[in-house]
């Protein structure tokens, strides 16, 4: 690891050494393995979509079907109550839970490039296994092909990002991947919009999937590995040729020289998972593996992009009309994570969390008071009503989508040393996984039975992780991703749990600006 020195909010002990240009070599890398946040965004957008679907109901889900028709123009909170439904979207965050592990193997043992690859094979094949899905049960293994795609897609994505990118503007670089994430959702919808009134509609909605995969998997094939995964895996020559030609310069000593400490105490772990659970990585854990992603699905946020369609439909607008509403809230998600991207290297990770949160708050309260007033009586909904709850939804995704949607996954990838960073990632992948797959089974069910309280839940959990974030985030803006692990040391709690450089080194404390 890299030894002692200042750590501001510019850099660390050797950070003013490093030396980099934005290289064609560098954007082509980055495009490409982005590439995979479009395979999530796509599902995300797209089964939403499919779910809400008169043909798709009336082929897999006649009761739903038949409920829906009833109450087509009404507002109904248990239109679309039903657990084998919700299953066929939260099935695949249960396989992406499980697949996770195997990915931290392929990822560290050898590379993150081999598991991009894997991640859009797996997902290829369950986007074809649900185009011509025949009854529930091909559904169901499409989707746990689908889930085994993703995570190993989300496993070595943020990490590939993060390791490319250098330290000023590697927010912003891996942020491409919920970029990628948002423009998936956007595109599905419109999709979606395309293919509703057709018989076959869903199937090409599903199908189209393959698309995204297919892309990723050959610009993978033509993909180089981070020079992080190559000095870990012992290829120091070719890790430093790679880090000369993403940097587009031959000053590359300080950083790599960084890269091969951080390598030798890496390969003394024989077993990264155990390690994670030491008191000095205490603070990856908690606020990395468990707390971020855990949080990022209870804002309540992939309960709106799961379930825009229906919705929208539950709230008494038409099919079309529905759909045409998710894809409104999807493009608030894409502009949300251009201005993200734009300014987070600039005000920082900290600074986006709290002030969107007090945003979310307020939008999922105004939510709840108008549905509590307005909404589960059987009637139509008022049109001035249903544009302002589209309103209050469009500002509570441009919130999500500059902070917990983002920076979800770019700060756990920033967080953990070289030597628990593949089992750290998986952590966080099966972490977010499973609160995926645990708020998509229970939102529908709790929808019917909490009705408007469900919102009032939301808020009051943003309110729990925005504390969390106030007292134990430190800032990570442009501090490079080999020197996180300084910033320990001066935080008021987790200095407790961290050794001081000084005991190690004989050098003195170091000094977070």
């Amino acid at each position: 690891m890299a030894g002692g020195g200042m750590v501001s909010d510019k850099g660390g002990a050797r950070a003013e050494l490093y030396e980099h240009k934005i290289t064609p070599y560098f954007i082509f890398a980055c495009i490409v393995a982005a590439l995979g946040g479009s395979l999530f965004g796509y599902d995300l957008g797209v089964s939403g979509g499919v779910t809400s679907m008169d043909h798709f109901l009336k082929e897999f889900f006649p009761k739903v079907y038949r409920r829906k028709q009833e109450h087509l123009k009404e507002t109904d909170y248990c239109k679309y109550d039903n657990q084998i439904l919700t299953l066929f979207t939260s099935s695949l965050y249960f396989a992406a839970l499980f697949s996770t592990f195997f990915a931290s193997h392929v990822t560290r043992n050898k590379g993150r490039r081999a598991s991009i690859l894997c991640g859009a094979v797996s997902f290829f094949a369950g986007a074809s296994i649900n185009a011509g899905a025949q009854n529930i049960a091909m559904l169901i293994i499409g989707r746990c092909l689908l889930g085994v795609g993703i995570g190993f897609g989300n496993q070595a994505v943020p990490l590939y990002l993060s390791e490319m990118a250098p330290a000023k503007i590697r927010g912003a670089v891996n942020q491409l991947f919920q970029l990628t994430t948002c423009l998936g959702i956007f595109i599905a919808n419109f999709i979606n919009n395309a293919t509703e009134k057709h018989k076959w509609g869903w199937r090409l909605s599903l199908g189209l999937a393959t698309v995204p995969a297919l892309l990723m998997f050959v610009g993978g094939l033509f993909l180089p590995e981070t020079p992080n995964s190559l000095v870990e895996q012992g290829k120091l020559e070719e890790g430093r040729r790679i880090l000369e030609r993403v940097r587009g310069t031959k000053n590359i000593e300080a950083e790599f020289q960084d890269l091969v400490e951080a390598s030798e105490a890496a390969k003394a772990i024989k077993h990264p998972f155990r390690n994670l659970l030491k008191r000095k990585n205490r603070p990856q854990l908690i606020i990395g593996a468990l707390g971020i992603p855990a949080f990022q699905q209870l804002t309540g946020m992939n309960s709106v992009l799961f379930y825009a369609p229906v919705i929208f439909q539950s709230l008494g607008f038409g099919s079309g009309a529905s759909l045409w509403s998710s894809t409104i809230t999807s493009g608030t998600l894409v502009l949300a994570t251009f201005i993200s991207m734009a300014f987070v290297d600039r005000f920082g990770r900290r600074a986006f969390f709290l002030e969107a949160g007090i945003e979310m708050i307020i939008a999922m309260v105004c939510v709840a008071v108008t549905l509590a007033l307005k909404f589960g009586q059987g009637v139509e909904l008022p049109k001035g009503i249903g544009i302002f709850l589209v309103v209050m939804i469009c500002i509570f995704v441009l919130a999500y989508g500059r902070s917990w949607g983002p920076l979800g996954w770019l700060v756990p990838s920033e967080l953990f040393p070289l030597e628990t960073r593949s089992a750290g990632q998986s952590i966080v992948v099966c972490v977010n996984m499973f609160f995926t797959a645990l708020v998509a089974q229970c939102f529908l069910v709790s929808l019917c039975h909490l009705r408007y309280g469900i919102f009032l839940l939301f808020a009051g959990l943003i309110v729990v992780m925005s504390c969390f974030i106030f007292f134990l985030l430190p800032e990570t803006k442009q501090v490079p991703i080999e020197e996180i692990h300084l910033l320990w040391q001066k935080h008021w709690l987790w200095k407790s749990y961290c050794e001081p450089e000084e005991e190690k080194t004989g050098m003195k404390p170091v000094q977070v600006v």
